[in-house]
């Protein structure tokens, strides 16, 4: 029994994401809550998990820094994988990414999401709250000019998540601390490897956003990533994170380049038992790059629930398609770990757990017999 065993059962509940830490059960977050499953895990057994998933080659520099980020397929699943360091020794967390590259379909995205990926140069801003699919979407728009466009896509990225087979397009994708040493080395780069379209996996510093926005004022279509918790707070986090006696320059270079702003969170729907993106989406219409030019961030939300005409959409409006739309897509079950016989891998129908919440506010299964106190205790008596 070994890590992918694991994550195909994570995988088999649905779960976003699967975390092993020593001394506290395996947590599995499903449908956005996150649940703790079996009985507490030892240290030795969540070492041996985490050498696993970082590899022999790469431990050593594990043990120094106290953390590696990567991405590979463990039980058939493209997995985003975190190591770390804790107080109670090493851990893991795995985000459980979809089998495939996913497209504006799969991923139950309105399709006006789809018209970015038409456009020729400029600034899309991708942003939400940690978690919120972000890395996701970002993909599904590159995907669709892959399949569409014979366009030169360099992508910088870290880790990898979505590994991108060239159709129509040429494709690069670089990955941050392998391929390139930063995120403003990559794009220094990629301005001189004939570009069409550039993915920045993140904007952090404020060195990277003024390269992302010459970038693209300079002809190219640019993506990037960022945290916030409205489009209007991501356009005033670019600005605000320059110093104070160049922030006008830069809200006017923003202004300038500014093609779409959508900021996204995951929705959970119980009638379909199922979580899809609910969006904002702002475009860079003429009243929009105004309001930004000024740096009058506090008036983008009239702006939207006036610009449907643009192309616009309100978190309100958005929410109201989604309660209204039919057939939504769901993702392919997990392949069993090539190690298991399939018989053995597929889970076995099972009743509804018991839940309850404990003190903390985690909702804690009640299944010590099935599934994962299986599992667990079939690798406890293997470290023994």
């Amino acid at each position: 029994m070994d890590l992918a065993s694991l994550v195909y059962l994570a995988a088999s509940r649905g779960a976003s994401d699967l975390h092993l830490e020593p001394g506290l059960p395996a947590a599995l977050r499903v449908h956005g809550e996150l649940e703790r499953a079996g009985e507490a895990l030892s240290a030795g057994l969540v070492r041996g998990l985490v050498r696993e998933a970082v590899g022999d080659a790469a431990w050593a520099d594990f043990a120094r820094r106290g953390s590696f980020d990567s991405a590979r397929e463990l039980a058939g699943v493209r997995c985003r994988i975190n190591a770390l360091h804790s107080a109670r020794g090493v851990g893991l967390a795995l985000r459980l990414l979809p089998g495939e590259v996913p497209t504006i379909d799969t991923l139950n995205l309105h399709p006006a999401l789809g018209e970015l990926a038409a456009l020729e140069c400029g600034l899309v801003l991708l942003s939400g709250p940690t978690g919120c699919g972000k890395s996701s979407t970002l993909a599904a728009l590159l995907q669709r000019i892959n399949q569409r466009s014979a366009r030169h896509i360099v992508t910088l990225e870290q880790p990898i998540e979505f590994e991108l087979v060239p159709e129509r397009a040429f494709v690069r994708q670089r990955e941050v601390g392998r391929d390139t040493p930063s995120f403003d080395q990559g794009l220094l780069d990629a301005l001189r490897q004939d570009p069409d379209v550039i993915a920045v996996g993140e904007m952090r510093e404020p060195a990277t956003m003024r390269l992302t926005l010459n970038a693209a004022e300079t002809g190219h279509l640019v993506f990037a990533t960022l945290h916030s918790a409205n489009t209007a707070e991501a356009l005033q986090r670019v600005v605000l994170a320059f110093p104070a006696e160049i922030q006008a320059g830069i809200a006017a270079q923003l202004a300038d380049c500014l093609q779409a702003v959508v900021c996204q969170r995951l929705r959970y729907l119980p009638a379909h038992e199922l979580r899809v993106p609910e969006c904002e989406i702002l475009r860079g219409s003429s009243s929009a790059r105004a309001v930004v030019r000024q740096s009058q961030f506090v008036k983008l939300g009239s702006v939207l629930e006036t610009g449907g005409a643009d192309g616009m959409w309100s978190r309100e409006r958005y929410r109201a398609w989604l309660e209204a739309r039919d057939g939504f897509q769901r993702p392919a079950p997990p392949r069993p770990p090539e190690d298991r016989p399939a018989s053995a891998a597929r889970p076995r129908p099972a009743r509804r757990p018991q839940r309850e919440v404990d003190g903390q506010g985690v909702l804690v299964i009640d299944e010590p017999r099935e599934a994962v106190a299986e599992i667990l205790t079939r690798l406890e008596h293997e470290e023994d």
